[in-house]
């Protein structure tokens, strides 16, 4: 493409003259090192209205990774990875995870949904309390923590320094994910042995729920079993209006959405996971209730609309807002 512009003789000469009058001053003013970048920047909340309910999004943190089909798409060919990557504009040999908690204000309960990676995460990762913090809120104002699943980067964040990181919280988790993880050797992996450093010593302050259950009112679990045998999402509902807390029914806007049945590494029951995915995203996009997915990029609240052979994620702009 060529750009031709055509200057008059006096827009000429007064350009030159510019150009003159900043050679003798670059001559004269005293020099300064150029600022220094400062690298990928998000901001840690995000704020939405569901009916009477606040519900704040909380960047745990997000890191770039390489090479991900070998998390995403397993069951593929790497040229169809390739082409489905280019088609969505997204590059095939690196991707940016994100790792979103929930906040929720219900007017009587402050409950946060799944707390990050903790403190052996930073400075990448584990920002989840200087998030809370940003929106307005402390620690010791959580009155319910929900664990979704115990996967380490929702539990990680249970504790800080040795302590309970909310002291005053309740804990609320689904019973079958709860004893399935609780059932094997605290040394059998890294899920279990966090799960004994975190998870356990809080049991006594624990609620367990199964299909249905209520952490508060307006406030019920959903089983969605795949990714672990009992990962477990929330619908919130008020005032007419709804929202699904998804956790990590879908861990990719791309090559989860739109390729649902596409393997994901951490899906423990693959089979499973990927019929979870479909009739879950199903009813959103049947239902046009929004979603936060814990790895959605950030905010991490969107819509699902039906899409070819699966879904596509459309981010919410203002419609929790109005």
């Amino acid at each position: 493409m060529t750009i031709e512009v055509q200057l008059t003789r006096r827009a000429a000469l007064l350009g030159a003259g510019g150009a003159l009058a900043g050679a003798s001053l670059a001559g004269t003013l005293p020099a300064h090192a150029a600022a220094d970048k400062q690298g990928p920047l998000n901001a840690p909340v995000a704020r939405y209205s569901v009916g009477e309910f606040e519900v704040n999004t909380l960047l745990d943190g997000a890191v770039n990774l390489k090479e991900p089909q070998k998390t995403f798409g397993m069951n593929v060919d790497a040229d169809t990875f390739a082409s489905a990557s280019a088609d969505n504009f997204i590059p095939a040999d690196a991707f940016r995870a994100f790792f979103t908690p929930t906040l929720v204000n219900t007017g009587n309960e402050l409950i946060l949904f799944d707390t990050g990676v903790g403190e052996g995460g930073r400075p990448a990762r584990g920002n989840m309390r200087a998030a809370l913090e940003s929106a307005g809120y402390t620690p010791e104002q959580v009155d319910v923590v929900v664990l979704t699943h115990m996967h380490p980067d929702h539990i990680g964040g249970l504790m800080e320094g040795g302590a309970p990181a909310f002291a005053n919280a309740r804990y609320v988790t689904g019973q079958k994910e709860f004893d399935f993880w609780a059932a094997m050797d605290s040394e059998a992996n890294g899920v279990t042995k966090l799960m004994a450093k975190n998870v356990k010593p809080l049991a006594e302050k624990m609620t367990f729920l199964g299909d249905g259950g209520s952490v508060a009112t307006g406030v019920t679990a959903m089983a969605a079993h795949g990714h672990t045998p009992g990962h477990m999402v929330y619908m919130l509902e008020n005032g007419g209006q709804q929202l699904v807390l998804a956790a990590d029914t879908a861990n990719h806007y791309v090559w989860s959405l739109a390729y649902p049945e596409w393997e994901v590494r951490f899906d423990m029951d693959k089979e499973a996971a990927a019929a979870t995915r479909k009739s879950l995203m199903g009813m959103l996009a049947g239902d046009k209730v929004p979603f936060v997915g814990y790895h959605m990029p950030f905010p991490a609240v969107g819509y699902v609309e039906t899409a070819a052979n699966g879904f596509r994620f459309v981010p919410a702009s203002y419609q929790m807002h109005l």
